[in-house]
């Protein structure tokens, strides 16, 4: 099996490898110290399995894996930290497994085995549940074969448009193929739905302005304007009463 290791601490990584290298039939085809990193060598390298770490700076592991589950043919993650058993509790039954730091061969072999005994389908199950309580702080999406991460905070809106969502962020935009209300429950917290085909990020709201036949909210730092339903609009202007 091909296995990417990812951890900010590059003895963590040496010691990874030298077990992978200790067991047949598993080769670490990379290594990454960071969830972004991590993000960029599976497009690369496309690994069966990822050792991966929880707390890293930048994007940490957990927020990877949610990444890793929209992927068409996600790995098998396998956590590996420091944390005590009960902060594990968590995520565990989530996960394909865990490892606890420091790690010991005979463990490793173990974890790696029951990767290979799931079929896709479970994998794809198991890491989409991960951590589903915590929102991602990144946007990921293929932009000309390559990923891209949007910052949550640079981002104005989502908006639906057929099969995709436009992305409307403060370099651009860019398209991802997932749903808007899945959006809108996960990002609960910074993101309020305008109209049935919008979601606008609280905090980047300058104003709304009542056109003929309809209202429209607009943004500091873009000329974009949005329409608000009728059926959103007092939670709107709520919003705006508070801004």
């Amino acid at each position: 099996m091909k296995v990417l290791v990812v951890d900010d601490e590059q003895p963590a990584r040496q010691r990874l490898k030298r077990l992978l290298n200790e067991l047949a039939d598993h080769q670490c085809v990379a290594e990454a110290e960071n969830g972004r990193q991590a993000l960029e060598r599976v497009e690369q390298y496309q690994p069966e399995v990822v050792l991966l770490d929880i707390r890293m700076p930048g994007m940490d592991g957990l927020e990877a894996a949610q990444h890793l589950a929209l992927r068409d043919d996600p790995p098998a993650v396998i956590f590996t930290t420091a944390f005590s058993d009960h902060a594990l509790e968590a995520f565990e039954a989530h996960a394909v497994d865990y490892l606890l730091k420091p790690i010991k061969l005979e463990r490793l072999q173990a974890a790696l085995d029951n990767c290979s005994r799931l079929n896709r389908a479970q994998l794809a199950e198991r890491l989409q549940q991960v951590d589903q309580q915590s929102a991602r702080q990144h946007i990921c999406a293929r932009v000309r074969g390559n990923l891209v991460l949007v910052p949550l905070e640079d981002i104005y809106y989502f908006r639906a448009e057929q099969k995709y969502i436009t992305v409307r962020h403060s370099g651009g935009e860019l398209l991802i193929e997932e749903p808007l209300k899945s959006l809108e429950e996960e990002f609960v917290e910074d993101f309020h739905r305008i109209h049935r085909n919008a979601l606008v990020r609280i905090d980047k709201i300058a104003g709304m302005e009542n056109k003929p036949g309809m209202h429209q909210v607009f943004f500091d730092g873009i000329d974009d304007r949005l329409e608000v339903s009728r059926r959103h609009l007092s939670g709107v202007r709520n919003i705006l009463k508070k801004l």
